[in-house]
């Protein structure tokens, strides 16, 4: 059964075209505030959603699929009379705005997948970190994880943002945590990538150790018409690495279309 999703509304014109922001595994809205300003000073109106099991959302009990994050996006955007509407997706989020694509075209305008994947390796992987939240929380993987999110070069300049990530992993659900990396076991795309017929912008992180440069043009190989823009310095979260960036990469991509 489909949740409704705490979610932060920018922008105040509810006529204007809808942005919806979809953010990684362990992340909040919070983690789109470059984003969600610049784009609301650009005329749009903006939503973003905490996943199930993240932020302001519930946690049903797990495992979950990324279908079923999809369709909580869906229901969510039913109770605010939001019909079409353009999706941003990043890492676990990016999943969810792919299967957005997939099952509900004719909703979905355009679709900008950052740092993201068609499959993200091997189930094992997920299992096994699943498991560790489950018995000793997300405080045993929030150091790894965040080391992930940003270049060292930046991680060492900004002790700020980097414990604010880590409250951010820290502050999430464990069984919301974990169940979301059965999502991501689960999760394959590469046979559906052909049926995306929204116009596509990848966006990859040239320092990415979790979905590089090459894990996205696996994306743009197989959505036809679609796009890879490649930023430098960037690693898993690129847009707040390189915000300013990445938003006008958002806003070019969204009004071509």
């Amino acid at each position: 059964m489909s949740v409704q999703l705490g979610h932060v509304v920018s922008g105040t014109d509810d006529s204007a075209q809808t942005v919806v922001l979809l953010g990684s595994l362990g992340s909040t809205s919070a983690m789109w505030d470059p984003q969600r300003q610049a784009l609301a000073d650009d005329g749009f109106r903006v939503i973003a959603m905490d996943l199930r099991g993240h932020g302001e959302s519930p946690t049903p009990p797990g495992p979950y699929s990324v279908a079923e994050l999809a369709d909580d996006v869906i229901a969510t955007l039913d109770s605010l009379g939001v019909s079409t509407f353009h999706v941003v997706g990043l890492s676990l989020g990016g999943a969810v705005a792919q299967q957005l694509a997939i099952s509900y075209p004719a909703r979905v305008t355009t679709l900008a997948l950052l740092c993201t994947a068609a499959k993200f390796g091997e189930p094992d992987g997920w299992f096994d970190r699943a498991a560790t939240v489950r018995a000793q929380g997300t405080a045993a993987i929030a150091n790894a994880v965040v080391a992930r999110w940003f270049t060292m070069d930046l991680a060492g300049s900004d002790t700020l943002l980097v414990h604010a990530a880590l409250d951010m992993v820290t502050g999430t659900d464990d069984e919301g945590y974990a169940a979301c990396c059965d999502a991501l076991a689960h999760w394959d795309s590469r046979d559906d990538l052909a049926a995306i017929g929204a116009p596509t912008l990848a966006i990859a992180g040239a320092q990415d150790p979790s979905t590089p440069p090459a894990t996205l043009q696996v994306l743009v190989d197989g959505i036809a018409g679609s796009s890879l823009e490649i930023l430098d310095p960037g690693a898993h979260l690129v847009n707040q690495e390189q915000p300013t960036a990445v938003s006008a990469l958002l806003r070019d991509h969204i009004l071509r279309s």
